[in-house]
């Protein structure tokens, strides 16, 4: 099995494309078990939350980031879970 690592992603990303089009710079820590995933995490995220097409989401870069490092209280509280039942 693969293990969960944290990925930081930066980019930017038009908001209010519509009306007043404004383009934003993003950085995100999303836990992912590889790159392509922590991109695709971000599409979505940025899809259903803001209604933002994939188009108009430029991902500049990706990197694994040490979990230490961040801090994010979420993503901290996050890594700390060793699992999570629903």
């Amino acid at each position: 099995m693969s293990e969960v690592k944290t990925f930081m992603v930066r980019g930017t990303a038009l908001f209010g494309e519509s009306h007043y089009p404004v383009r934003q710079k993003f950085t995100r820590y999303v836990r992912a078990l590889n790159e392509t995933q922590a991109k695709e995490l971000i599409y979505s995220s940025f899809g259903s939350k803001n209604k933002i097409k994939r188009k108009n989401i430029k991902i500049e870069e990706v990197k694994e980031v040490d979990p230490t490092t961040i801090q994010d209280k979420r993503m901290q509280d996050l890594m700390s879970l060793d699992r999570i039942t629903i």
